[in-house]
């Protein structure tokens, strides 16, 4: 339990003083795969690595399953709104693997799934953000859990050759609220990026994205957008992919 209260930290801190974000997506020709985002917060170890390195807590490499916690959490979650309970239930398929080692200054955080069509990923870096709200009471009695609101999400399809990423905005005055709180924080979050990284069952024929590179075999698409561009402008990450036949 305590691990899991660390890592819920350490996630809450990652997406407030983002660094570098990796999204990848294996797809397979039948529509499954695997999706992974991936949070690298070397660099703000760097940073806070020494006074981190000053407590007691010993190195975490492990894997958390929110299948687990949120049975852990189930009184609490049973007294929310339908609405509430369906947004956590979200968070079932998904694992964590946390890597934390202070004195090395390492911080990566791994969220995974695997799926049977792409679709049901949608949303996954809402559910990313979703679970630093769970740990905000790690004892039941104390309070209710209760999810974050989100301001954008984020879908995905995979029909007929054909796959896309779209990104709208759910909640214009949250948003705006979050694109408020950035003032002050674009020096920081200048430096840092989220990567597209998906694996097709086939070579690519066509993208709407012209900055996108692609492995020598054709089939794996990599595009890298500066952070803050993407919390101002979710949309900056649309896409489409074609495949060969």
């Amino acid at each position: 339990m305590r691990k899991i209260q660390i890592l819920l930290l350490a996630m809450l801190v990652a997406l407030t003083y983002a660094c570098n974000f990796t999204e990848e997506i294996h797809l397979e020709e039948d529509g499954s795969g695997k999706l992974s985002i991936n949070f690298d917060g070397s660099e703000m170890m760097e940073m806070a690595g020494e006074e981190m390195a000053k407590t007691s807590e010993e190195p975490i490499d492990s894997i958390i399953s929110f299948k687990d916690f949120l049975e852990e959490k189930k009184d609490s979650i049973a007294q929310l709104s339908p609405e509430e309970q369906a947004k956590l239930k979200k968070l079932e398929p998904f694992n964590m693997r946390m890597v934390m080692d202070p004195e090395k200054k390492v911080m990566m955080f791994d969220l995974f799934s695997e799926f049977k069509k792409v679709s049901e990923m949608n949303g996954a870096f809402s559910n990313f953000q979703e679970a630093s709200a769970i740990g905000g009471n790690s004892n039941p009695q104390q309070g209710k859990v209760k999810p974050n609101e989100q301001a954008t999400e984020v879908n995905y399809s995979f029909k007929k050759n054909k796959f896309a990423r779209t990104a709208k905005i759910v909640d214009q005055e949250l948003f705006q609220q979050q694109l408020d709180s950035l003032q002050g924080a674009e020096m920081f979050l200048s430096g840092s990026t989220y990567t597209l990284k998906y694996h097709f069952p086939k070579k690519i024929k066509s993208t709407t994205v012209e900055e996108a590179t692609f492995s020598q075999d054709g089939k794996t698409l990599i595009y890298e957008v500066n952070f803050l561009d993407l919390m101002k402008d979710p949309s900056v990450l649309d896409l489409e992919v074609e495949l060969e036949k």
